[in-house]
């Protein structure tokens, strides 16, 4: 069934995101960041996770061909990701693909280098897997899985060669869900969710990644915490950007934009359906709508929770399959 209401009533949240001015600038202080070592070159003591490898300079150049431009697949504010290949340390014959990121140099670089570490010691099968780090010769860099299918924003995006199926964009909210909702277990606030930090293994699996701005959640029955405001413009909560009150909400209310750009393809659309999409459940599409619609509220107080975003996501893709079915 096609569903013929292609327009949706998101105009508040539309609104909010033109108005919204944020852009990716500082961090602030948290169990992430241990600012006595901001100055430092070399941080020998760091509460390193043993699962985590300690690669060699030597071992990363060799694995990016010394950081060539061939290898070279991804640039940001921050850092420059290069595509790799490292030994496995079970088979020694064996080499696995990974990604390198080599954090540009600064002193915001190394607290986003010192965050990623810190939350890479947290396993889970919708969090991009931090394989190890490297701290040698003012060098910054991290090694992640690398997820073949690249960034979901890329898929999105109207001159993409795989545009995607209204049931592979609702796992892929599914799984988004899953990683928000694991953080916020942990009382971590993401606080940058957007399509281009989302990753797609081979099976088109969804995991989340870039995780430099992440941040304590409020704890010991406080509301929320005070920090300086960092994110992406458009996808900032609003009163996140107007006070620096910070609360898991903010991550809510990103994921609402971008449940809307699954529906439109777009950023900044007129909230029309994808007309890529064809034949999806017209209940399941309204059923998505209006989850995005509870995240965008306006009153950070009346968002759900990720896990109540996860229960409705679960069941509008009940909903798509009973279609499909």
């Amino acid at each position: 069934m096609v569903f013929h209401f292609r327009c949706f009533s998101f105009l508040s949240a539309q609104n909010a995101r033109e108005t919204t001015t944020v852009d990716v600038f500082h961090t602030a202080n948290s169990r992430f960041v241990d600012a006595s070592r901001m100055n430092q070159t070399v941080a020998p003591n760091l509460n390193i996770s043993p699962t985590l490898r300690n690669f060699t300079l030597s071992e990363l150049k060799t694995a990016t061909k010394e950081f060539h431009a061939s290898n070279k697949i991804g640039e940001g504010g921050f850092a420059i990701v290069y595509k790799g290949t490292v030994k496995s340390l079970q088979h020694r014959s064996f080499l696995i693909e990974v990604a390198v990121k080599q954090i540009k140099q600064g002193q915001l670089g190394y607290r986003t280098w010192l965050t990623e570490v810190n939350v890479g010691e947290i396993n889970h099968d919708n969090l991009v897997k931090l394989i190890g780090f490297c701290n040698e010769d003012s060098q910054l860099l991290l090694v992640y899985e690398y997820m073949p299918k690249k960034s979901l924003d890329g898929h999105l995006a109207a001159n993409s060669n795989t545009p995607l199926s209204w049931g592979r964009r609702l796992n892929i909210a599914k799984d988004a869900a899953t990683g928000l909702e694991h953080l916020h277990k942990a009382k971590i606030i993401f606080r940058d969710f957007k399509p281009s930090n989302i990753l797609l293994d081979n099976n088109w699996n969804a995991k989340l990644c870039d995780f430099g701005f992440a941040r304590d959640g409020p704890q010991d029955g406080r509301t929320h915490v005070s920090t300086m405001v960092v994110g992406t413009k458009g996808y900032a909560a609003p009163e996140y950007v107007q006070t620096g009150r910070l609360t898991s909400m903010v991550d809510v209310w990103s994921y609402g934009i971008f449940l809307e750009e699954l529906i439109t393809g777009a950023e900044k659309s007129k909230l029309i359906v994808d007309p890529r999409l064809q034949g999806y459940s017209e209940r399941s599409m309204q059923k998505v709508t209006l989850i995005a619609k509870k995240c965008l509220e306006k009153d950070p107080k009346m968002r759900p929770t990720m896990r109540e975003v996860l229960e409705m996501v679960t069941d509008a893709i009940a909903s798509e399959n009973q279609q499909v079915g």
